[in-house]
């Protein structure tokens, strides 16, 4: 009786593996087909590399993702540029320094952070952290990249965190417990010996965070401006590809030119989302083995 259990439990996992797996295939062969009637129309190269976007235009449609993928770009390095440190430094002190009281505290706290809805993210972007950005720079609004970058980050923290924690609390004691007694300080041991010990882990985390940034949708779309043109600098309003779709997939006609070169969109967003989280699973997976 508890072979036949066992072997129903392990049947059961077994296809719910398969059934993820299925489904993401199914994703991606939906996409692949959508978009290659559009690919029929519009060269590869015209898609990826020209920055104009103008699908209704009378004089000549144009449909360049070039600008898009600069404008996603900016806004995710952005926000790991500004997650990046605040979220390390905060699992460092999580993990080693604060007190057990601390951690039981801050630990939900920042769970909750990762279930605060993306379009409240975009509010706050709207109503605090814009006007802001407009005051501090003197700019007619805080609409922009800066904005997108600043929310984003907040976004990317909890996934940051909690994997970077986990990291640095699988560090052997015995590497932290060699370095006190050569004489470092509590700080020279978290930087110098537990940090880069947890590195693959660190590296995974911000992959991660990164995965959770370039496919965010409601707070981009509510806090960048949407403007498509080439952006040169973080002041500028940016449209990046996830807030294109959502704006334009519910009015265009169906089955149409444009119809089709946003799924082309869709599927360039799902490579990269599926590259950077496929490599950030091959670094943990790398850290877990060198771990044990």
């Amino acid at each position: 009786m508890s072979d036949l259990k066992e072997k129903a439990i392990h049947g059961l996992f077994m296809f719910n593996g398969l059934l993820v797996v299925i489904v993401l295939v199914g994703i991606f062969a939906l996409l692949v087909g959508t978009s290659i009637p559009a690919f029929r129309e519009i060269s590869l190269k015209e898609f990826l590399f020209t920055a104009r976007w103008n699908p209704t235009s009378y004089v000549r449609t144009q449909y360049g993702i070039g600008a898009m993928l600069v404008s996603t770009a900016m806004v995710t390095i952005g926000a790991l540029v500004i997650a990046f440190p605040l979220g390390i430094g905060t699992a460092a002190y999580l993990s080693d320094i604060a007190s057990p009281r601390v951690r039981e505290i801050a630990k939900p706290i920042i769970e909750i952070l990762a279930g605060i809805p993306s379009v409240v993210i975009g509010f706050l972007g709207i109503v605090l952290v814009g006007p802001a950005i407009a005051r501090l720079f003197n700019i007619p609004n805080g609409l922009n990249a800066l904005n997108g970058s600043f929310l984003l980050a907040i976004m990317a923290l909890p996934t940051i965190i909690s994997i970077s924690e986990d990291a640095l609390k699988s560090v052997p004691k015995s590497f932290t417990e060699a370095s006190l007694a050569l004489g470092s300080t509590h700080w020279q041991t978290i930087v110098k010996v537990k940090i880069p010990a947890a590195a693959s882990g660190i590296f995974a985390s911000c992959m991660l965070g990164m995965g959770r940034a370039i496919g965010e949708t409601m707070t981009v779309l509510m806090a960048t401006g949407c403007a498509p043109a080439m952006p040169h600098g973080f002041l500028d309003s940016v449209r990046t590809m996830t807030s294109t779709i959502a704006i334009e997939l519910g009015e265009v006609p169906y089955y149409t030119t444009h119809y089709y070169a946003l799924f082309g969109v869709g599927l360039v967003l799902f490579i990269i989302t599926f590259l950077v989280n496929m490599i950030s699973d091959i670094v943990l997976r790398k850290y877990q083995i060198k771990v044990r």
